[in-house]
């Protein structure tokens, strides 16, 4: 049965659906505190986050840690610009250096900056570096991906709706099968540049390619003098039980993409991680951002990093993903087709006659258990890093009591 939607939550949704731009359908819940994987809405209600703000509270909500850095680096100076230097970029850089072995980081605020900046620095390279003639530079993506939504990425995504109503698209990109690597191979020219590619596709399902895909990537870029770019958004900083997703086939790309935890669900702070010989292409006014590098985003990014390795929450990722996994496929339900994921990034993709994943998402919500369907048809489970099986234990009653009367 579904819960009425109180006066509040009813005068709450009104307001944003007045007066906010219609471009989110999110459920019908309006949260007003959180803590850890705990969120409440406005009338008191308590559920289990299971989305984590698609990976942007791996740390856990509010985490204490976080928070008093946040607290402390406001109350000392939050924004100066790039125009003169602050004390905290310079340490939250080698710190990332000393974790990644990357040279270098350049830092941006949103997902979607970071990839545009990734798309400058390797046209960039190509251009002055590899010697692709000026204009023609090539970069190859996949199909199915998700790296944002400006309109240089809506450029290459396959999905219709990302590019309805929004051309003339941007050149330059030249879209094959995710997971076929002989497909890359083939599509590699002279004025290729670089490789663009999730080590695992997030908002299309949580996708998994095939084992070696990574690695197998790896080899044709090296061979073909083309950098490989990973878009670790929503992979890394622990979200598949290692730091990196591409630690997994023991790669090391050219360039990695960063964002959501790395501000510890407090701030936008994102960038790439590269060599000397990629970074090297930047001159100053190149590119920039009056916010990116910002010393309040930095000394939240500087805690976000070290909770994650200091309080074992990539290997609680590794440990929990696999138990929660099992327990999922366990599940006897004619509505379920497939369970796939690493760590505590999971998809539950449903049949197409289940009618879709939206209902289910909202029946696990009447149980205290926020969940978003991606895809028409998967359930995306992704909880904060600092879960406990315990907490797996009570949400999986529900997840099976859903799947298996709805």
């Amino acid at each position: 049965m579904t819960t009425p939607i109180d006066n509040r939550t009813r005068d709450l949704i009104a307001m944003e659906e007045k007066y906010g731009a219609h471009n989110y359908h999110p459920l019908d819940v309006v949260i007003e505190r959180a803590r850890g994987v705990w969120v409440w809405d406005v009338e008191g209600r308590k559920y289990l986050d299971f989305l984590a703000a698609y990976s942007a509270v791996n740390q856990g909500h509010c985490h204490p840690k976080i928070i008093a850095a946040l607290k402390e680096q406001a109350e000392r100076v939050t924004l100066t610009s790039r125009a003169f230097r602050n004390d905290q970029l310079g340490p939250l850089c080698q710190q990332l250096h000393d974790m990644t072995g990357f040279d270098r980081f350049l830092p941006m605020n949103s997902g979607a900056e970071a990839v545009e900046t990734a798309v400058k620095a390797v046209r960039k390279w190509g251009y002055k570096v590899k010697g692709i003639p000026d204009g023609e530079a090539e970069i190859i993506v996949c199909a199915d991906n998700f790296h944002g939504r400006t309109t240089t990425i809506v450029s290459f995504s396959t999905d219709p709706q990302y590019r309805d109503g929004f051309g003339p698209f941007t050149p330059g990109f030249v879209v094959v099968p995710y997971g076929d690597a002989e497909a890359v191979a083939r599509a590699i020219t002279p004025n290729t540049a670089a490789i663009l590619v999730e080590p695992i596709q997030g908002e299309s399902g949580i996708i998994v390619p095939p084992a070696g895909f990574s690695k197998r990537l790896r080899e044709i870029a090296s061979a073909n003098n083309v950098l490989l770019v990973l878009d670790e958004i929503q992979s890394g900083l622990g979200r598949t039980g290692k730091l990196f997703a591409f630690e997994h086939e023991g790669i090391r790309p050219d360039v990695v993409i960063i964002g959501k935890a790395l501000g510890g669900g407090c701030l936008p702070i994102s960038g790439i991680l590269a060599n000397d010989e990629v970074m090297g292409v930047f001159r100053p006014g190149d590119h920039g951002s009056t916010f990116g590098g910002n010393p309040l985003a930095c000394a939240v990014a500087r805690v976000a990093l070290r909770v994650l390795v200091d309080e074992g929450m990539i290997d609680n990722s590794a440990v929990l993903g696999d138990y929660f996994i099992k327990r999922l496929r366990a599940i006897r339900s004619p509505h379920v087709k497939e369970v796939r994921g690493k760590g505590l990034w999971i998809g539950l993709e449903l049949q197409p006659e289940a009618g879709g994943a939206r209902r289910f998402c909202e029946a696990l919500k009447e149980r205290g258990l926020l969940c978003k369907e991606t895809h028409v048809h998967t359930i995306r489970f992704a909880p904060p890093l600092v879960i406990t099986r315990e907490e797996i234990d009570w949400a999986m009653q529900h997840v099976e009591a859903v799947l298996t009367t709805a």
